[in-house]
């Protein structure tokens, strides 16, 4: 049989009858695909150092007293801090018809003022960076179509996050200009750092996804293990409530109202936890009450995850058993830290360290739940 396209007739399988050797080589079609899953999971990983470590200063911004020094919201020009001693002044100034100014920090000096303007101006760089971040590298996978199939809406989500998370900061910092406001409402500062808990979960959701192919999660799927996915999806949802309550611990200093434990003062209840009206309002606002709320959950978070992880005991999967386990001791840790931070009065050290400890535990619960939707199967060898 010849082909019709030149003078000389050939045979249409030639090279195949001609012996030549061909190569293969396992995974090819994958092969280009594996090398931009790992560029975007170390994009996604250097966001989660970013967006965790602006938790941490967000933490020490609060601490310090410094998230109502820069009394203006500019996206833009606002990157740009005081570069003489006029922007100083007028910075100071506008500080000094603030509220907080006013009510708690009458007779501020200048280099006072200087030092809590540098915490938030620093908080809110980091912010920027972020964004930054995240679009050059959204855009920069997009261009050249290394994302995998099926990726781009779910890596474009937590760039919309982000952004609705600067919008929630301002929100939040308004609301400490108000007469009368010493300090940021609670709740508004429990919702930006449940969205920046979310922004963290979903970005170490999508790289412990990514690290293996679709094909290998379906198969991985199979061995689901729904006891142990169901139950770490139940201490999921509980941490996440835990940590908007430690938030809105924070929002009213309400860490330093009993430093004592485990009774509250000289009983297991704390003094008149319902002396505000309405009645709501003592579960949001009453200091005493507010702590007492913490802690039980806590407690209930502490029982339920070591349970789940004597559950996880059994599993026929190596990976999955030493996830669960980490998740426990980080657990075990994170009650000790939040024993410290109320025995030291909520000293600052402590209690960033309980707040980096959630970061830490927070992860670790994600990265178990992963482990039981997609078993890692070992070889006998393994």
């Amino acid at each position: 049989m010849t082909g019709t396209g030149g003078a000389k007739g050939r045979m249409v399988f030639e090279e195949v009858a001609s012996g030549a050797r061909i190569e293969t080589r396992p995974g090819g079609i994958d092969h280009g695909r594996r090398e931009s899953r790992g560029a975007i999971r170390a994009w996604l990983w250097l966001l989660f150092v970013l967006v965790a470590l602006m938790i941490a200063v967000g933490g020490l911004t609060r601490l310090t007293g410094s998230g109502l020094s820069i009394t203006e919201w500019n996206p833009v020009t606002g990157a740009i801090p005081p570069l003489n001693a006029a922007d100083w002044q007028a910075e100071y100034d506008l500080y000094r018809a603030s509220p907080q100014y006013e009510n708690l920090n009458q007779g501020m000096e200048l280099r006072e003022f200087q030092f809590i303007y540098w915490w938030e101006w620093g908080h809110r760089q980091l912010g920027r960076l972020i964004g930054l971040v995240w679009a050059a590298g959204w855009l920069g996978f997009l261009v050249a179509r290394r994302i995998p199939p099926g990726w781009t809406w779910r890596l474009f989500w937590p760039g919309v996050l982000i952004g609705v998370q600067g919008a929630i900061g301002w929100w939040m910092v308004h609301s400490g200009l108000q007469d009368g406001m010493i300090a940021v409402a609670s709740y508004r500062l429990a919702t930006h750092l449940g969205v920046a808990f979310l922004i963290l979960g979903l970005i170490a959701w999508d790289a412990t996804l990514l690290r293996r192919s679709e094909v290998a999660r379906m198969q991985a799927r199979r061995l689901r293990e729904p006891v142990l996915a169901r139950g770490a999806a139940g201490v999921t949802a509980l941490l996440f409530v835990q940590i908007l309550l430690g938030a809105l611990v924070a929002g009213i200093d309400a860490g330093r109202a009993f430093p004592t434990w485990p009774l509250m003062g000289d009983g297991f209840l704390p003094p008149f936890p319902f002396d505000l009206t309405p009645l709501w309002r003592n579960f949001f606002e009453n200091d005493g009450l507010v702590q007492f709320i913490h802690r039980m959950t806590g407690y209930l978070v502490f029982v339920l995850g070591l349970w789940l992880a004597w559950k996880a005991r059994s599993s026929p999967h190596t990976d999955t058993r030493r996830a669960f386990g980490a998740f426990a001791v980080m657990l075990v840790v994170q009650v000790v830290l939040g024993i410290v931070a109320v025995l030291t009065y909520a000293r600052l050290d402590a209690a960033i360290t309980h707040q980096i400890g959630a970061v830490v535990l927070w992860v670790l619960i994600l990265r178990a739940r992963v482990h039981a939707c997609y078993p890692v199967a070992r070889s006998v060898r393994d």
